[in-house]
């Protein structure tokens, strides 16, 4: 009997920048190695994110999946699975159910699957097609992690699965890296960004530039509160990459404002990078549960964040920032100019933001949640 812990085989589409992936690697790297392996699959490719990952025995396969279905790449799952003998497969979102078969045949004792987010192709889950996808997997799978209330629903309520199959786990935050500017010695500046505090009132978000992500809601949202001269001193932070980067450069050079607005693209400092915002804003159209909204509270900023998907979870309306509706750039100017004009307000919602992670989304209470749902394997094996 071989005396090395389990193997949890976790299998993604692809290892790059973004919430689900952050998840994993912080859960990865906050887990005890004495309780389990790990090794990640991913359906296309891995990036330099990989480096995120702290320990140097998780091995990391690419599959290069082509677009469209493909027998080949179920024989190459199947054939990987059978090598590895994992004790768990953790797929996640619907990009990998389909998993689920191959490590069904391939013989794996205990397998899950967490929702993390919308596809960009079904924003509320209304999509039919995907429901039904969902249905037939879930005849696979052991357990479901969905990350929201709103997902947990969903799958209760249109995949039919059973609540005894589902625990709902919220991304623990890494307050080792996620931590406020030291209020002795403020961050003044940030490294490359034209702009710097006092002078200016920093407005930023962070996420992939596409789809539901929804960016250009705050780029008009900014145009409209720069009309007021009041508010010149106003300056917007658009961190990451993606298709609506360029819109958002076209849109921003059409208004004459491009050289107040920082666009960098993807950064690996995301932390200092938030550490010296004043404001962060999420605006998405549709959201599972974010990790930037938790990673900007634990930096002690206060959060505007539109009404959808499980941003209600984690903002405190009114307490830790403000809610407001999706696609609606006037209502999210509005409440850009009340933060921007009462920076004690922005403090005292930071703060409780700041209280509020502490309290209820600790790394270890993460960890801690999956560890008891993959330690359901052991319980059956022995059974």
């Amino acid at each position: 009997m071989s005396s090395q812990p389990p193997l949890i085989t976790h299998i993604i589409y692809r290892l790059d920048v973004g919430g689900l992936e952050n998840g994993l690697v912080n859960l990865i790297n906050a887990m005890p190695d004495q309780r389990y392996r790990h090794a990640i699959i991913c359906i296309t490719q891995a990036t330099d994110f990989r480096s995120r990952i702290n320990k140097q025995d998780v091995p990391i396969y690419e599959l290069d999946k082509p677009e469209g279905k493909s027998l080949r790449y179920y024989w190459k799952v199947f054939k990987l699975l059978r090598r590895l003998k994992p004790a768990i497969v953790h797929t996640r979102n619907l990009a990998t159910i389909e998993c689920q078969l191959p490590a069904l045949l391939a013989g794996v004792g205990f397998r899950v699957h967490g929702e993390h987010g919308w596809d960009v192709y079904d924003p509320d889950g209304s999509n039919i097609k995907y429901q039904w996808v969902r249905r037939i997997f879930s005849l696979f799978i052991d357990h479901f992690v969905p990350l929201s209330q709103q997902l947990e629903s969903y799958l209760r309520n249109k995949i039919h699965v059973k609540p005894e199959q589902i625990t709902r786990i919220c991304n623990g935050v890494d307050t080792s890296r996620f931590y406020p500017a030291n209020a002795h010695s403020p961050i003044t500046s940030i490294d490359g960004c034209p702009f710097n505090a006092p002078q200016h009132v920093l407005i930023g978000t962070v996420g992939r530039m596409h789809g539901v992500k929804d960016q250009l809601n705050l780029v008009q949202a900014f145009i409209r509160l720069r009309r007021d001269d009041n508010n010149s001193q106003a300056r917007l932070l658009l961190v990451g990459e993606g298709p609506l980067r360029q819109q958002a450069i076209s849109i921003l050079n059409d208004a004459g404002l491009i050289n107040d607005v920082w666009l960098p693209g993807a950064r690996t400092d995301v932390a200092d990078i938030l550490r010296g915002l004043d404001i962060f804003v999420l605006p998405s159209s549709a959201e599972g549960i974010s990790n930037t909204i938790l990673e900007a509270m634990a930096s002690a900023l206060p959060v505007i964040a539109t009404r959808v998907g499980g941003n209600p979870e984690l903002v405190i309306d009114g307490r830790t920032g403000k809610l407001i509706p999706a696609s609606n750039p006037d209502a999210l100017a509005q409440t850009l100019i009340v933060y921007i004009q009462h920076p004690e307000l922005r403090h005292q919602h930071g703060q409780a933001g700041l209280r509020h992670i502490q309290d209820n989304f600790s790394m270890a209470a993460m960890v801690n949640q999956y560890l008891a749902v993959y330690n359901r394997h052991l319980t059956k094996k022995a059974a």
